[in-house]
């Protein structure tokens, strides 16, 4: 089975946004339980690159979003051509 290139991008992409979260759950926890002591801003900077990841991922999540549908304002130019033209079908 050939796997599109698109499809490993994406997945990819959720990987790695479950692999900080699992890190930062891990690490959380070894310190708290008092093996390991080690600075909060770790904790922070592992949440930071969560928060990139998760981005990301929302970035392109809209931008595919947009290319399939195109959001028409209520009143506007276009609306009034698309919901005039088809009342005026309807009509008759």
């Amino acid at each position: 089975m050939i796997v599109p290139s698109s499809h490993i991008g994406r997945m990819l992409r959720y990987e790695s946004f479950i692999f900080v979260g699992i890190i930062m759950t891990i690490t959380t926890l070894i310190k708290l339980l008092g093996f390991v002591d080690f600075s909060s801003d770790w904790f922070w900077f592992i949440a930071g690159l969560g928060l990139v990841v998760e981005g990301f991922i929302s970035l392109s999540k809209q931008r595919e979003f947009d290319k399939k549908f195109k959001v028409i304002a209520v009143g506007s130019k276009e609306y009034n051509l698309l919901y005039n033209h088809t009342n005026t079908r309807k009509r008759r």
